[in-house]
């Protein structure tokens, strides 16, 4: 793509994830197009924020466009004039699937991305950016490390310029994990946890992993490549919660309670439509995710924060 600004399309932009990309993107000059099965309602709930920062009346930060994943006719007209693709999909809820509702990772995220590359092939894209995850593997025994293969093989096989990112264990402002474990800080004398808190993950930061979409999208030495993300630090999750509750100023016991027992317990929840807990995103959340950055500094370098480091640019403000 080169250096100047172009038009790019985040599908899954106003999530947790894809919201840091188009944010990082924006900043940089780009034009970028947010896909969403609801884009009124999506710019509604920017506008304000972006009236706050701005002149009164500031219109929305990004511009919404209809398209879902799960209807696939509704994806060409959405990529109409789109220069790249940047594919951070993630269902609602996520890791708990919730079958009747068409909320799995099978329909999501593998059968999304495809039908989105399909599009984007159709439409003339001449870059993708595909936000994977560590473990993603053909034969992995988890289901969504196999969607999440596929997903990858169909850009793989597309024909079109790409960089595959898997990356470890996300966190940042508006996470739905680590973010948790703190709230529980405010109102309860212990941090619950599920599993022993000793699975090794590499934190990285969300506002980093924004940057190294933007980066990938410019970068010769990033094309046609998949590389593992981590942040520059193994923990444990224990050690992760412990170094937030310094962050804030908190001590907390952790408690832990069995994986067994856990899934046990929510075995019956799968007969909701709309299940709080499965034993499946138990499984998810209580599983390590390793990685290998070497790859990834020779071909983005980039320094990417420590968890302390990062932590304190937004939780310091809660104290």
């Amino acid at each position: 793509m080169g250096s100047e600004s172009s038009v790019v399309a985040v599908a899954g932009g106003t999530g947790f994830v894809g919201g840091a990309i188009a944010r990082e993107l924006q900043a940089r000059g780009h034009r970028v197009v947010v896909l969403t099965h609801r884009p009124g309602a999506a710019a509604a709930a920017a506008a304000p924020a972006a009236g706050a920062s701005g002149a009164a009346g500031a219109s929305a930060p990004f511009e919404y466009r209809g398209a879902d994943v799960t209807r696939p006719e509704s994806l060409a007209t959405a990529l109409a004039g789109v220069e790249a693709l940047v594919i951070s999909l993630a269902f609602r809820n996520s890791p708990i699937e919730a079958p009747r509702r068409g909320r799995t990772f099978e329909r999501v995220d593998a059968a999304g991305t495809e039908a989105l590359v399909a599009a984007a092939k159709t439409a003339g894209v001449g870059r993708l950016v595909y936000m994977s995850g560590a473990g993603a593997a053909p034969d992995a025994p988890k289901h969504w490390f196999r969607a999440k293969w596929r997903a990858e093989e169909a850009v793989r096989g597309s024909g079109i310029v790409y960089t595959i990112f898997r990356p470890s264990w996300i966190y940042g402002p508006g996470d739905r994990s680590l973010n948790r474990f703190l709230g529980f800080s405010g109102w309860l004398p212990f941090i619950p946890q599920i599993g022993n808190g000793r699975q090794l993950l590499a934190p990285v930061y969300v506002g980093d992993i924004g940057a190294l979409a933007a980066d990938a999208l410019v970068t010769p030495a990033a094309a046609n490549v998949t590389l593992e993300v981590g942040g520059p630090e193994t923990l444990t999750m224990d050690e992760i919660i412990r170094t937030a509750l310094r962050t804030l100023g908190r001590r907390r016991p952790i408690l832990h309670a069995p994986v067994a027992l856990m899934k046990a317990l929510t075995a019956p929840l799968t007969l909701l439509p709309s299940p709080p807990m499965t034993p499946a995103a138990i499984d998810f959340i209580a599983e390590s995710a390793r990685v290998d950055s070497g790859p990834l500094h020779e071909r983005l370098p980039r320094r990417l924060l420590p968890l302390s480091e990062a932590l304190a640019t937004y939780l310091a403000r809660k104290n």
